[in-house]
C-alpha cells in the first residue's frame, strides 16, 4: 500500500523521528526550545523562550515536554542535545538537535536572557 506524504508524516510523528541537526541561526523563532544543560549554565545565560530541564531529569520530567509538536533541544555545544534528542525519539517525541548549542546560538546573535539580570553568556 502506498501511503499520501500526510499518512506517511503522521505515521513518523507517532513512532517519534530523530530529524537532522538544525543550525542555531535556523531554529524557528516559535520552536519548542528545550535546554537540556545544568542550572548553572541555564542561569548565566539561555535563549529567552527556552524551557529548562537538565539532561539527568528529562526522564523523569518527560510529561513536561508536549508530543505534538517537533521539540529543538540545546545545550552548550551540542552533545548533550543529541542525546536528548534521541532518547525523545526513542520514546515517540520527534526531535532535532540544536547543531553547536549555545556556542553557536550566541555567535549567530540569537537573544539570551540571563536570570540575574546581568549580560547573558554561555557558561
Amino acid at each position: 500500500m502506498v501511503k499520501d506524504g500526510a499518512a506517511d508524516r503522521r505515521e513518523r510523528e507517532a513512532m517519534g523521528e530523530r530529524l537532522p541537526d538544525v543550525p542555531a541561526a535556523s531554529v524557528p523563532a516559535e520552536a519548542w526550545l528545550l535546554d537540556v544543560r545544568e542550572d548553572d549554565e541555564w542561569a548565566a545565560g539561555h535563549a529567552p523562550t527556552a524551557r529548562h530541564i537538565p539532561l539527568g531529569e528529562l526522564s523523569a520530567r518527560s510529561a513536561e515536554v508536549p508530543q505534538d509538536e517537533v521539540i529543538y533541544v540545546i545545550c552548550r555545544s551540542g552533545g548533550r542535545s543529541a542525546r536528548a534528542v534521541q532518547a525523545l525519539a526513542g520514546a515517540g517525541w520527534s526531535a532535532a538537535n540544536v547543531a553547536g548549542g549555545m556556542q553557536d546560538w550566541a555567535a549567530a546573535g540569537r537573544a539570551m536572557v540571563a536570570d540575574s539580570g546581568s549580560d547573558p553568556y554561555v557558561a
